[in-house]
């Protein structure tokens, strides 16, 4: 399937490693000019040199920064057309009143206001060509949340009703805004809060139905449809990745 996306210019944050470089790798594959970023230029690198993109260094709490990001890609590859926000997830904590406040704005920072300030730099690119993808990385705990990640739970849903609301008022300009939601993907992050990985995938086996971790290309694949030209009349969707692991509708 032609994904129509041969030439557009993407912009791939956490893309040093796990799903962030899977879905890098994915939108080159299908002939995007893709940059990446993430906060270390020296993880960064390799990856770039991988799949044939241009790496850039950037924290998505700074978000100062966010337009100059913007701006430097632009510079380099042109307008960013296709913009994947994604963004690791806060520590563990058993205790769900148990993280500080300074904790509690830090991960608003990174998981809700880090994405809107590149969703607002990247816009008037986006409408001035009439096109526009733009797909978040969340989580399935915005359907059922997972024990110990209090922070995570919740300003992950708060992003995914940012993204609902923005999808409706941007319809009409040809932009879409999308999550996905993954469920155990086989990360670095999903083997530390299993125990390892292989009680992680032990207790895949058990808890999900198709019986295994998911594979970060398989995400990725779902990001790269929600990108493409085919999916335009796709728009404020919450895109389950999961295995069956979800209960609820």
């Amino acid at each position: 399937m032609d994904l129509g996306i041969e030439g557009r210019v993407a912009l791939v944050m956490g893309a040093s490693k796990g799903i962030g470089r899977a879905v890098a790798t994915e939108l080159a594959n299908e002939g995007a000019r893709v940059a990446i970023a993430a906060r270390s230029l020296e993880r960064l690198a390799p990856v770039a040199d991988e799949i044939g993109a241009m790496a850039f260094r950037h924290d998505t709490a700074d978000l100062d920064r966010s337009t100059a990001l913007v701006e430097s890609v632009t510079a380099a590859l042109g307008p960013v057309e296709i913009l994947v926000t994604n963004t690791g997830g806060p520590p563990p904590n058993a205790d769900p009143l148990g993280n500080t406040r300074e904790e509690w704005e830090e991960a608003y920072r990174t998981l809700v206001l880090g994405p809107l300030e590149l969703i607002r730099a990247a816009l008037p690119g986006m409408r001035a060509r009439n096109f526009g993808r733009i797909v978040n990385v969340g989580s399935w705990s915005v359907r059922e949340p997972i024990q110990a990640l209090m922070l995570s739970n919740s300003h992950r849903a708060a992003t995914l009703a940012a993204f609902k609301t923005l999808a409706r008022d941007l319809a009409g300009d040809g932009i879409t805004l999308n999550t996905v939601l993954p469920g155990r993907i086989a990360t670095d992050r999903i083997y530390a809060l299993g125990g390892g990985r292989e009680r992680a995938e032990a207790g895949a086996v058990t808890e999900i139905p198709a019986r295994r971790l998911g594979q970060p290309g398989e995400l990725a694949a779902a990001v790269a449809f929600l990108c493409s030209t085919r999916a335009s009349y796709i728009t404020g969707v919450a895109l389950l990745v999961d295995g069956g692991l979800t209960h609820l509708v």
